[in-house]
């Protein structure tokens, strides 16, 4: 079994020493760094690979937001999510501009936290329910954007939820194909590739 590597980002070592405990239980995760800055944590991923890093969003000198950034610009096969104490329009906003394939909140259940890092690395999205809702509220403010339906505008919504096929089809109420192939017009209007460009296009369009 080929394992996450994950590299872990946070100021406080006791968090950092509680994320390792729980991917430590987990046969396929692997902690492969720790780091208590931004800058700490840049270093090591120029110096070793990293499947995902996890880092906060907030810390003295590199926040996590400048951290994910960078390392989307020198690293762009690693993944990234933020984890943080609170979510907030701007940081969330933030956060996909900068990168992140997902954002989850300190008091994650650690079972969701496993299951978002391992759909994260899949090239899919997690976001914290919370941190979703508000992707929601900016999709509804900005509403539908030019050509873009509103069909697809409930689609885009879902998938920044980070649902699955099956899910969005019971959601929609709509069968599994119907969605694949909405998936696959919206990505043609966004010209991107997959569900993480989706909503980092969003945001990039202003549609988020």
């Amino acid at each position: 079994m080929e394992r996450i590597r994950i590299l872990m980002v946070d100021d406080h070592l006791i968090v950092r020493r509680g994320l390792a405990a729980i991917f430590e239980a987990e046969a396929d995760l692997e902690v492969a760094g720790s780091a208590g800055s931004g800058e700490e944590a840049l270093a090591l991923a120029r110096q070793h690979s990293f499947d995902l890093v996890l880092a906060d969003v907030r810390m003295p000198g590199m926040s996590g937001i400048e951290l994910c950034r960078r390392l989307r610009q020198e690293v762009p096969a690693t993944a990234v999510i933020m984890l943080s104490e609170f979510a907030t329009e701007e940081l969330v906003r933030e956060a996909l501009q900068a990168g992140a394939r997902g954002y989850l909140l300190k008091d994650v259940d650690e079972l969701e936290l496993v299951r978002s890092i391992r759909s994260v690395v899949r090239g899919e999205a997690a976001f914290a329910p919370k941190a979703a809702a508000l992707l929601v509220n900016m999709l509804t403010q900005a509403g539908e954007g030019p050509g873009v339906s509103d069909e697809e505008v409930a689609l885009l919504r879902c998938i920044a939820q980070g649902l699955t096929n099956r899910a969005m089809a019971s959601l929609l109420y709509v069968s599994e194909n119907t969605v694949k192939d909405r998936v696959v017009e919206l990505f043609r209007k966004l010209r991107v590739k997959g569900r993480v460009e989706a909503v980092m296009e969003g945001v990039r369009r202003g549609l988020l």
